[in-house]
Formats: structure tokens, C-alpha cells, sequence
């Protein structure tokens, strides 16, 4: 089977997710997955029929949420597909390009080289923002930028005035995708605003992290009118699930949103205990951070992640230098933590 594949897909190494690569505990902070499991009422019927490419019920509640018209968005299985979507609708394979910005989300690579498309990397500075010349120089057969803020893992928010200038230098050359799957938890850092002034911006958003439904894979992208036209042209027929609209419509009811709004404060001040715990520690370096995690350095990041691992706490390794990226979960699971990281340094 694998001489059958196509040669892209044969010397693919595919994205090693929290859940790959496993692990067994009882504090999960790997993921950046919300710690609330929250309850939902399966109300729909007719399972028996196809669900809207569209549904309109979805897409006009998270238009609202959003603050954009519903011809703004395009729902998807989460915001991974918006990714492929994206390449699929705008890069020719061998021809054309994606850029993207590391260290940041590993699914940008992995989603173009599985479409044959090539990759052109333009590293953050040493402060984890856009280098905008280096980025400029590296723009030829370019289509797609993928800019993610807050990005994952480092955890900073990148600078506004550094995305309009990129937004600014890519007009009529490529579309800017502004991955915000954790602008939940700093609304005012968001870009949608921009899509009035820039029509070849895109906004990936997500229902995985601030609303607690990593499980129900919905996301969103936010667009031009015409951008989502074309994004529809790809799509597949029947992209979300008839009891998925069911519960991510109630995700986004009054009631919903004042959950929602509720949680993110409560994981917003875990992650600051965290920090505050954290930082306390002798050689323990922890990075300001706007999502639901904070990325910290110690002594040896390995050798803190495998003990943390053994006694059951997992956590995720970082691609920085003895770097490891905590999720803000429950008090419990943060308290738990940072007991255990303070007891390794004083062993």
C-alpha cells in the first residue's frame, strides 16, 4: 500500500497531535483543550436526511458572535479544514507556495505538502513577531500566508500594525490567513475588523478551545463575501453534521455565550496562577501568554516533560529550546502541576 501512495504522501511524517501521542494520567494539559464538560439536549431529527452545506442557523449565530454578515462566514470540521480549504482553493500544485512563520501550528506544512504544494519558511524574530522584510523577500509564487495569533506555542499575540503592513504587501499577490483559534480569550487582539479595509484576508476560528468542544470539530472562517465563494466551491457537500449545527448553535445562544464568557475568565486566571507559580521556581523561564497555555523554559525541558509524563501529568514538548507548553486547566490540575514541577527542582 504504501508503494501505491503518491510519492508527497510517502515521505509525509504526519502531525503528531496530543491524542497520537497518547500518553496515561490524570492531569491532561497537552491539548489546550478546556477543562469544562459542559452539557448539551440532542434535539435534532430526521438523521435520516443529508445536513445544509451551510446551515443557516449556525452560520447566522456565529456571524453575530463574530460581529460580521453571515455571506462573511463559512463553517467547516474545524478549523484544520478552513486550512486545507484554503490551499486547496488558491495553490496549484508544484506551481505555488504557502509561507508560514515558525515555530507556529505544524498543520500549515502538513495540509500543503499533503497537496503537493511547496512550503517557505520565514522564522519569527528573536521576540516571536513577523519579520516583515525577510517575509517580503520570500513572497514570490507565495499565495497563502498563514499568520497564527495568539500563536501557538509560544503564546504571543502578534503585532497589529506588523499585519496591516503584511496585509498592505500582499494585496493582489497572495490571501492572509490570521489563524485566531485562541482570540477567544483576547477578543480585543482580534483582526476581523480589517476584513471591511482587506478582502483578500481570511480569519480561522474555532469552537475547540473557549467553548469547550474540542470534540464536536466545528470551526469557522471569516472572509469577503467573495473569498467564501470560493471556499465553497472545495468544500465538501455536507461538511458539519446534523447534531453538531444542534450543539454548536446552543454553544452560541444567550445562554451559551454568558457560559462561554464565564469560562474564559476562570481559565484566564488558572493560567495566571500558573504563571505566578511558575515563575517563582529557580531557572524556570515562563513566556507571557494570551491563550488557554503558557510556554515555559526550564533547565531541561526534556527531562522535566518525561518525569511530569511518568507521574501522570501530561504536558506538551515544545519545538523551543527546553521549552514546554502547559494548558490552563482546572485549579486542581494547575495546582497539582506546579506542586509537582516545584518538587522536581527541589528533589
Amino acid at each position: 500500500m504504501e508503494k501505491l501512495a503518491r510519492k508527497q504522501v510517502q515521505a509525509l511524517t504526519p502531525y503528531l497531535s496530543a491524542r497520537r501521542i497518547g500518553g496515561e494520567g490524570d492531569v491532561w494539559l497537552n491539548a489546550n483543550e478546556s477543562p469544562y464538560d459542559n452539557e448539551y439536549q440532542l434535539t435534532v431529527s430526521q438523521l435520516n436526511r443529508y445536513s445544509d452545506c451551510q446551515p443557516a442557523t449556525l452560520i447566522d449565530a456565529y456571524a453575530e458572535y463574530a460581529g460580521v454578515s453571515s455571506e462573511q462566514v463559512l463553517t467547516s470540521r474545524g478549523a484544520d479544514e478552513g486550512i486545507e480549504l484554503l490551499i486547496r482553493a488558491f495553490c496549484e500544485a508544484g506551481d505555488d507556495a504557502i509561507l508560514y512563520c515558525p515555530p507556529t501550528y505544524g498543520m500549515y506544512a502538513i495540509s500543503a505538502e499533503t497537496f503537493g504544494v511547496e512550503r517557505k519558511t520565514v522564522p519569527l524574530t528573536s521576540d516571536w513577531q513577523l519579520d516583515l522584510p525577510a517575509i517580503e523577500a520570500n513572497l514570490d509564487k507565495v499565495k497563502v500566508v498563514f499568520v497564527c495569533s495568539p500563536n501557538n506555542p509560544t503564546g504571543n499575540v502578534m503585532n497589529r500594525d506588523d499585519i496591516v503592513t503584511l496585509l498592505e504587501m500582499t494585496q493582489d499577490r497572495a490571501i492572509v490567513v490570521i489563524d485566531e483559534a485562541y482570540i477567544d480569550f483576547c477578543l480585543q487582539d482580534s483582526t476581523v475588523d480589517l476584513l471591511a479595509t482587506y478582502p483578500h484576508l481570511a480569519i480561522l476560528r474555532t469552537l475547540s478551545k473557549a467553548f469547550a468542544l474540542a470534540g464536536l470539530r466545528c470551526g469557522f472562517t471569516l472572509a469577503s463575501p467573495e473569498l467564501i465563494q470560493v471556499l465553497l466551491k472545495v468544500i465538501a457537500p455536507y461538511p458539519v453534521p446534523v447534531p453538531v449545527v444542534d450543539i454548536a448553535v446552543q454553544a452560541l445562544s444567550k445562554a451559551g455565550l454568558a457560559r462561554q464568557k464565564y469560562q474564559v475568565l476562570e481559565i484566564t486566571v488558572n493560567r495566571a496562577y500558573l504563571q505566578a507559580g511558575l515563575s517563582m521556581i529557580p531557572g524556570v523561564t515562563v513566556h507571557e501568554g494570551w491563550g488557554n497555555y503558557l510556554l515555559v523554559q526550564f533547565p531541561d525541558g526534556d527531562a522535566l516533560f518525561k518525569a511530569a509524563w511518568d507521574a501522570g501529568i501530561i504536558l506538551r514538548n515544545s519545538p523551543i529550546e527546553n521549552g514546554v507548553r502547559i494548558s490552563a486547566g482546572s485549579r486542581e490540575e494547575c495546582e497539582k502541576t506546579v506542586t509537582f514541577i516545584r518538587n522536581f527542582y527541589q528533589a
